[in-house]
């Protein structure tokens, strides 16, 4: 672990907020949820996009209209096969979806964050796989930016592992996300996670981070 600033720091009043942040296959999922154990909320800004493009979520009348209902299964819930196809060979469809998006991501992780203040949480983290890709946009909601980064190599074995998508399909994620030097450069915390981190290590290290945190 490593930190460019005083952890304990706040930009104003409240709990102290924590953008994490991690490139895919990171292990970022892993991080948030040990801080959580140690106290922390989590504001898991995937999972509420997820939420929005299940069937009957807030999201499909929007992206129907927009794209069409060839992007929608049967079941009613957003194809994400079908977007990511569209996605990868139309830039502008990626902006299209992420204005349907983000504006109710954003409205949702307001209301659990003031949520988890009533209820006198001391620290608030917010997991945004794109942080770094939305530039001042969430920097300036947060007190520190941590990422969780392991090698490339690392990612996709872990992906391909996990999900079954082809070595090359997880490739055009990761050249869809930030470079991990921009990541790099971003963070105020830094937590390494590769091959040579087992779960015991990142258990203590995270420990150790929570405590910064006044968890």
């Amino acid at each position: 672990m490593s930190s460019g600033s005083d952890t304990s720091g706040r930009s104003g009043a409240g709990p102290l907020r924590i953008g994490l942040t991690g490139g895919i296959g990171s292990g970022k999922s892993t991080v948030g949820a040990m801080l959580v154990w140690h106290g922390a909320a989590l504001i898991d800004s995937d999972a509420i996009s997820r939420a929005t493009t299940a069937s009957g979520g807030s999201a499909i009348t929007p992206i129907t209209a927009a794209f069409g209902a060839q992007v929608i299964g049967m079941d009613g819930a957003l194809d994400r096969a079908a977007m990511r196809a569209l996605v990868y060979r139309d830039a502008d469809a990626r902006q299209r979806l992420e204005a349907i998006i983000h504006p109710l991501v954003g409205a949702e992780s307001k209301r659990q964050a003031q949520a988890a203040i009533e209820a006198g949480t001391r620290c608030l983290v917010f997991d945004v796989p794109l942080l770094v890709e939305s530039g001042s946009r969430w920097r300036s909601r947060v007190d520190r930016v941590l990422v969780v980064d392991c090698p490339p190599a690392t990612q996709i074995a872990r992906v391909v592992a996990r999900s079954g998508l082809a070595a090359d399909e997880v490739r055009r994620i990761l050249d869809a996300q930030a470079p991990r030097a921009q990541r790099l450069a971003a963070a105020d915390i830094v937590v390494h996670n590769g091959d040579d981190v087992d779960l015991a290590t990142l258990e203590r290290t995270i420990a150790q981070l929570a405590r910064s945190f006044g968890l």
